[in-house]
C-alpha cells in the first residue's frame, strides 16, 4: 500500500510544504489559512539562500545569487575561475605569516559554511581551512580566495534530485591516512544515495590518530554505518528499501575486519568501532561491499584532487550546472 508523504519546513515565517500529494498538499495549505494569516508565494523558487529549479522530474538546489553577493563582498567578483577548490597539496598552521586581524578570514569561512548546503564539493577544503581559525596566516587566506575563485567559475552548479529513483540506500566511506601534517590525523568522509539522489555527505577530521590505513578506514566505516542506521530510523518519511543498505569501502582489510572474528584480538583499538559495524553486518542492517580505488566516489571529500578527477567525481556526486529548461511545481 502506497503511503503519501508530507513534509513541512519552517524557519522564522517562512513555511515550505512538499509531499508526494498535490491534494494532501492543498488540503493542508486550506486548513493553516483557516488557522493564520498566511500569504501562498505559489511554487518555490529562493528560500534562505538556496534557488530552487524545478522541471517536472527534478529538482536543482543552487545558490546562485549567494554566491555572487559573496564574492561582491569580497572584492572577487572580477576574479579568474579556478577549476578546483584546493590547490594540490596539504596545507599546515606553520604555513606563512600571521595575519595582523583574523575577522577577514573568519567571515569568509563563516559564508562558504553555508554554502556546503548545495555544494559540498568544496566541504573538504572548508573543513580543512577552519582548522586554522585560531591563527590564520597568508598563505590560509591565499587559499580561502583559492575557493572564492573556484565558486567564481561554477557559481551555477547545484544540487541535483530526481522523482524517478529505486528505493534503496547505499554509502561510499573513505580516509586520507594521516594526511595532516599538523597532528597526524586523518580525514574521514561518507555520502549516503537513495537511489541516484545525494541526501547526506561529512567531510571531517577523525577525533584521534589512527595507527594504521586500515584503522582510519575502519573509523570511516563506522560513520557511515552510523548515518545509515540514523536514515533508517526515520520510519515517519515511509521509505521502503527494496534491500539493506550498501556500504561500499576501498580497504580490503577493514572489510575482512567486519566479517572475520578471528582478526578482531589485534583490533583493540578500534574495538568500538569495530563492534558497531560487525553488529550490524551481522543482523543484515547492512552490507559490505569494496569498490575499487578508481570508483571511490567520495575521494574529493578527504583530499585536493587533480582537475580531471576532482571534476570526475563532482560530476559522479550529482553536483551539476543548473538546467536551461525549468519550471515550478513546489508549494511554498
Amino acid at each position: 500500500m502506497f503511503i503519501h508523504t508530507l513534509v513541512i519546513l519552517i524557519y522564522v515565517d517562512d513555511i515550505i510544504l512538499t509531499g508526494s500529494s498535490s491534494v494532501h498538499l492543498s488540503q493542508l495549505l486550506t486548513f493553516l489559512k483557516s488557522q493564520f494569516a498566511i500569504k501562498d508565494l505559489d511554487p518555490l523558487h529562493y528560500f534562505l539562500g538556496v534557488e530552487v529549479h524545478s522541471s517536472f522530474d527534478c529538482l536543482h538546489l543552487s545558490q546562485t545569487k549567494y554566491i555572487r553577493d559573496l564574492l561582491q563582498k569580497t572584492g572577487m567578483l572580477d576574479s579568474k575561475p579556478l577549476p578546483t577548490p584546493l590547490a594540490h597539496g596539504s596545507l599546515s598552521q606553520h604555513d606563512g605569516l600571521p595575519l595582523s586581524s583574523a575577522t577577514e578570514y573568519r567571515s569568509i569561512l563563516g559564508a562558504l559554511q553555508y554554502c556546503t548546503l548545495t555544494r559540498f564539493d568544496i566541504s573538504f577544503a572548508v573543513n580543512k581551512l577552519c582548522q586554522f581559525m585560531h591563527a590564520p596566516t597568508d598563505v590560509h587566506l591565499k587559499a580561502v580566495k583559492h575557493v572564492l575563485r573556484y565558486l567564481k567559475g561554477t557559481g551555477h552548479y547545484g544540487l541535483s534530485l530526481h522523482c524517478h529513483s529505486a528505493p534503496s540506500l547505499v554509502c561510499y566511506t573513505d580516509a586520507d591516512w594521516a594526511s595532516c601534517p599538523d597532528d597526524r590525523r586523518s580525514i574521514s568522509s561518507y555520502c549516503v544515495f537513495f537511489g541516484n539522489n545525494l541526501i547526506s555527505w561529512s567531510s571531517s577530521k577523525q577525533k584521534v590518530v589512527s595507527c594504521s590505513s586500515t584503522e582510519s578506514e575502519y573509523r570511516a566505516l563506522a560513520n557511515g554505518a552510523a548515518e545509515l542506521s540514523w536514515i533508517q530510523s526515520l520510519h515517519e518519511l515511509h521509505l521502503p528499501l527494496s534491500a539493506p543498505p550498501i556500504l561500499y569501502c576501498d580497504n580490503i582489510s577493514t572489510l575482512r575486519l567486519a566479517s572475520n572474528p578471528v582478526l578482531h584480538s589485534r583490533t583493540k583499538h578500534v574495538e568500538i568501532d569495530q563492534h558497531f559495524v560487525c553488529e550490524k553486518v551481522a543482523r543484515h542492517a547492512v552490507q559490505l561491499a569494496y569498490a575499487l580505488t578508481a570508483e571511490q566516489i567520495v575521494d574529493c571529500l578527504t583530499k585536493p584532487l587533480v582537475t580531471a578527477r576532482f571534476q570526475e567525481l563532482r560530476f559522479k556526486l550529482t553536483i551539476l550546472p543548473r538546467p536551461v529548461r525549468l519550471r515550478g511545481d513546489v508549494k511554498q
